[in-house]
């Protein structure tokens, strides 16, 4: 077992099978040594969870909750893009976080920190990362939050 495989045990993550696209598009495109995956949802258990508008239906700290789930199905694409490894992980370049929020809503950053949070968490310094957390008027499937992730890998 790899150490940010050891990482999440001492985390208490599950870091599921990455989901299957429903559209045209692939859960991740490796380009020399970048990975881009798509965005991921709030989607676990075969399920999607925190439906609705930021500031209406969901509270920030529910979102904030879903970004953290968007960032763990992040690290199943990457661990698919690793070949199973993510100790191969180098590096978190960049996450961009969607929040499909009510107009008067400004705490995007607090929602997507959910995500940042985790990706520290689980590779340490190698987990910052440059960030934008953008407001939506709507998102597929009413999620409240989607995340999209670009890494450096071995």
């Amino acid at each position: 077992m790899g150490k940010i495989d050891q990482r999440l045990v001492e985390l208490g993550i599950a870091v599921p099978k990455p989901a299957v696209p429903v559209a045209n598009y692939v859960g991740f495109v490796r380009t020399g040594n970048l990975v881009f995956t798509a965005g991921q949802v709030t989607l676990a258990d075969g399920k999607l969870h925190y439906q609705g508008k930021v500031g209406a239906e969901i509270s920030l700290e529910d979102a904030n909750r879903g970004a953290r789930l968007c960032a763990i199905n992040i690290l199943s694409q990457l661990r698919e893009a690793c070949g199973g490894d993510l100790d191969r992980v180098q590096r978190i370049v960049k996450l961009v976080g969607f929040v499909n929020a009510i107009p008067s809503f400004t705490d995007h950053p607090k929602v997507v920190n959910g995500a940042s949070d985790l990706m520290v968490e689980v590779f340490g310094d190698r987990g910052k990362h440059a960030r934008s957390a953008v407001g939506s008027g709507s998102l597929p499937l009413n999620v409240a939050v989607e995340v999209e992730a670009i890494a450096e890998i071995a």
